[in-house]
């Protein structure tokens, strides 16, 4: 089942947003098309700055690709100096894409 990931951020940056992409890449920029993603699953993403800080959505084909996703991000979170957040899952309905 497809789930949707919403993560914010408080007072992260692009620039962090930025090196985490470049960082999950291996140095080839940022994260462009899901092929790019280092773990299979996701379906889309989409990320922006809100006053507060910065907010990532993803839709990812189940629970456990997502899970494989975190165990590489999170490190790569604390490494940019981004704030640890708990994600909010819910189940999808409906994805189009």
């Amino acid at each position: 089942m497809s789930i949707i990931i919403v993560l914010e951020y408080p007072g992260a940056t692009q620039a962090q947003y930025e090196q985490v992409t470049n960082n999950l890449t291996g140095g080839r920029g940022g994260l462009k098309k899901p092929s790019d993603w280092p773990v299979p699953g996701l379906i889309s993403h989409a990320a922006g700055p809100t006053p507060a800080g910065w907010f990532v959505t993803d839709v990812w084909e189940s629970k456990e690709a997502f899970q494989s996703f975190g165990e590489r991000l999170k490190p790569l979170l604390q490494e940019a100096g981004m704030p640890d957040v708990e994600p909010k899952i819910y189940e999808a309905f409906n994805v189009v894409t």
